[in-house]
This record gives structure tokens, C-alpha cells and sequence, in this order.
């Protein structure tokens, strides 16, 4: 019965530690990707994030993620690419399956903390459940 409530949770109460990875399959790796994502997908954004998304007809769901020079550096760069990532990784369940989603950071986003990325994002994900029909 708990695993029907909670698919996480396995025999005896205990966490699958694997289904809070971020695998290489969850990731759109090629510029083909990114090209295609950027053409056919569905554009909408937050305060500090532009988000795309769009059905990739292989029933997985797949993260992209861009941090522009003007975000800062490349330690802010990638600290806000991290934060990204563990918002991802946490919350893949939230994530509509089948769905390509790129999150590209504003130049503002630097200054973002791992809670504030997750009300912003979180919101977006919750609110909106990137309804994927016209």
C-alpha cells in the first residue's frame, strides 16, 4: 500500500536511493537536441529562469540546462547550474513524463539560494504541470 502512495519507498519503509539520481539518460547531451528543443518547444519564464519544453516521444523525461556568460563567472555559472540539477533530482516526480524541459538561468539568478529556486521552479512545475496540449 505504500508504494502506491509513495512509488519511492520500497519494502520495509525504506528510500530507493536510485530513483533520486540524475542519470545520463535525463539529460538532453547533444546541440541537436538543444536546436530541436529550441525550435518546436514551448517558451515560458519565471523571474530568473526561461523555460522550454516540449514532448519527446520516448516516455522518459529529459533536463536541459544553460547559464549565459552574464550570469557571472564560471563558479556562479555553475553554482546555479547545480542548484538546477538538485531541483531536478529531487523533484523528478513533479516533472511531466515524456517531456523535454531546457531551464536556461536569467542574468539575475546568481544571487538565488537553493530555496529560492525551488519556490520559483517549483511554482512553474506545480502550477502551470507544463501542460504539453496547444
Amino acid at each position: 500500500m505504500i508504494a502506491l502512495i509513495y512509488p519511492n519507498i520500497g519494502y520495509q519503509g525504506h528510500i530507493f536511493m536510485s530513483s533520486f539520481s540524475f542519470l545520463k539518460k535525463e539529460r538532453l547531451l547533444t546541440p541537436r537536441d538543444y536546436v530541436k528543443l529550441n525550435r518546436a518547444g514551448r517558451r515560458d519564464e519565471t523571474a530568473h529562469f526561461n523555460i522550454i519544453f516540449a514532448e519527446n516521444g520516448l516516455g522518459i523525461r529529459r533536463l536541459g540546462i544553460t547559464v549565459g556568460r552574464k550570469a557571472g563567472n564560471s563558479v556562479v555559472r555553475n553554482r546555479v547550474k547545480r542548484l538546477i540539477r538538485e531541483f531536478f533530482r529531487l523533484h523528478k516526480a513533479d516533472f511531466p513524463q515524456g517531456c523535454d524541459i531546457l531551464i536556461a538561468a536569467k542574468q539575475g539568478a546568481h544571487h538565488l539560494d537553493y530555496w529560492k529556486v525551488k519556490e520559483e521552479l517549483g511554482a512553474f512545475i506545480l502550477d502551470k504541470e507544463l501542460r504539453l496540449s496547444p
